[in-house]
């Protein structure tokens, strides 16, 4: 990392920062040498030029941090006064949820179980770009009426009732539904009219509402877990108090706002764009994916109505995922019983107190990590332990559920949204051998729907995740409570690429 950029100074065995000038605050870098060592030159540099762009105070980088669409993945960028587009991305609120089941382990040891459960979620559960629910046979259908609703008012109870869905499981999320800066959801109900004002945008919009209840293609997937709770006592207790159960069955879940979320993102980004160009303003770093606008202009408010809107549909995509799980479980196994967790995002902008100034937090492939006693988990069911945060890793080396501490606050209580990429797609898909993958996943009992697994999502393509987690202990910022063991995992159906 020293060779890679000459002003990092190390503060810690986990930390450091990155100094971009006397009149600029340094970039917070959270990572182990081993992990230091994986920031490459465009990574780094994408972060210089986050931190360099007007209104923006602080940028931290996650162990996880990677080339991402004008900032890094796996970056946290405050202002206290501007929003960026690029910092959310294209999959506004991809999100992690976590359900737990009370199936003991040794129920799904035999593989014809595990078949059984899969073939039943691939008939509920539709994945890959582009699919919704005309692809399986046991889906919920959601026509016009309901997209509209659920676009505009998240996981109200009237949504939740006409899809099934447990009312109890909205207060197991970050945020149960967003508003538009007003705090108003008609103003949403507002924009999304004018959005499908003709019949060609209406139609387009009434299909995007139909892949919900779906994961995309890419990094989303649906896994199989088995629960195995870490060795204090302490960390014991909070994985209890979670919901969680030892040695029993959980299913984790990543996926976000699918087509509908796209949409309003690209729209938003020609939007901007096109201003910037009006105006003669130039782009930060010349890079117009890191176009951005005043939090209170007009360009900035409807910025946040349609993130709110792609919000409030990644939240409802999930909370029905986990329902028809939940369903595919009790097709095998009729008398189970199972729980949301939590529901968490990683690629979002919030409104929040960090210090003494109220700042708008973009977390580009990051988790929010709020310890105990935080006041924004005040009236919610973890503000004496901090909520769960559901880090994943990969199927071979498992994934994790921490809870933060105080010392997330020098990272602005935030920590990584997983292992992070140490391979582009196409490296992975060159350098990786596919019968070594599948071999390697088939000595560790870990079954899949693919008839090859994807190679640009193989275990190799990420980073260490063991590396990555000690980086987040190491640094003070939150402490494992549970590893989860992969058992089976739902990816993108299609065959990599040969």
């Amino acid at each position: 990392m020293d060779t890679i950029n000459p002003n990092l100074r190390i503060s810690g065995p986990a930390t450091a920062t990155i100094d971009v000038g006397d009149a600029h605050s340094p970039i917070t870098v959270i990572g182990n040498d081993a992990i230091r060592q994986t920031f490459d030159d465009q990574t780094i540099q994408q972060a210089i030029n986050s931190r360099l762009a007007p209104g923006v105070t602080d940028v931290v980088l996650n162990p996880d941090a990677h080339v991402g669409y004008g900032a890094p993945v796996g970056c946290v960028m405050l202002s206290p006064t501007h929003v960026y587009p690029g910092p959310v991305g294209v999959d506004i609120k991809c999100s992690m949820s976590l359900l737990q089941t009370d199936i003991p382990a040794d129920e799904i040891v035999s593989q014809t179980v595990r078949r059984k459960l899969i073939q039943a979620i691939g008939k509920r559960v539709p994945s890959g770009a582009g699919r919704g629910q005309r692809h399986v046979p046991k889906s919920r259908p959601v026509d016009g009426r309901l997209g509209f609703q659920l676009t505009t008012e998240g996981a109200s109870k009237n949504v939740l009732k006409k899809l099934g869905i447990p009312k109890a499981w909205a207060d197991r999320c970050e945020d149960w539904h967003h508003t538009a800066p007003d705090g108003s959801s008609d103003t949403l109900a507002a924009r999304l009219e004018f959005l499908g004002r003709n019949r060609d945008s209406l139609d387009r919009l009434e299909s995007k509402y139909r892949q919900l209840g779906s994961y995309g293609g890419g990094n989303h997937f649906g896994e199989a877990e088995v629960v195995r709770f870490a060795k204090d006592q302490a960390s014991r207790e909070v994985a209890q108090s979670f919901g969680l159960r030892d040695g029993h069955v959980a299913f984790l879940s990543h996926c976000g706002s699918r087509g509908l979320g796209h949409d309003l993102a690209m729209g938003q980004f020609r939007s901007l764009k096109t201003s910037f160009q009006k105006q003669g303003l130039a782009f930060p770093a010349g890079d117009p994916q890191l176009v951005y606008a005043d939090a209170r202009s007009d360009e900035g408010r409807l910025y946040l109505c349609d993130m709110a809107m792609g919000a409030n549909f990644a939240t409802v995509n999930h909370l029905m995922i986990n329902q028809l799980v939940l369903e595919a479980f009790r097709e095998v196994f009729p008398s189970v019983r199972g729980e949301l967790v939590y529901f968490i995002s990683h690629n979002i902008v919030r409104q929040e107190q960090v210090g003494q100034q109220l700042q708008w937090v973009h977390r580009k492939g990051a988790t929010r990590a709020f310890p105990a006693r935080h006041p924004g988990l005040q009236r919610t069911p973890f503000a004496e332990t901090g909520h769960p945060i559901l880090l994943p890793g990969n199927p071979r080396d498992g994934s994790s559920v921490m809870v933060a501490l105080p010392g997330a606050e020098r990272s602005a209580f935030s920590v990584n949204h997983g292992a992070g990429r140490r391979m582009s797609r196409t490296k992975a898909k060159k350098m990786l051998d596919q019968h070594q993958i599948d071999t390697e996943l088939m000595n560790h009992d870990i079954l899949s729907n693919c008839r090859q697994y994807p190679r640009d999502e193989a275990p190799d393509a990420y980073k260490d995740f063991n590396q990555v987690l000690a980086s987040v202990e190491q640094a003070g910022l939150a402490t494992e409570v549970a590893r989860l063991e992969a058992k089976f995992v739902i990816k993108d159906g299609a065959p990599a690429d040969d």
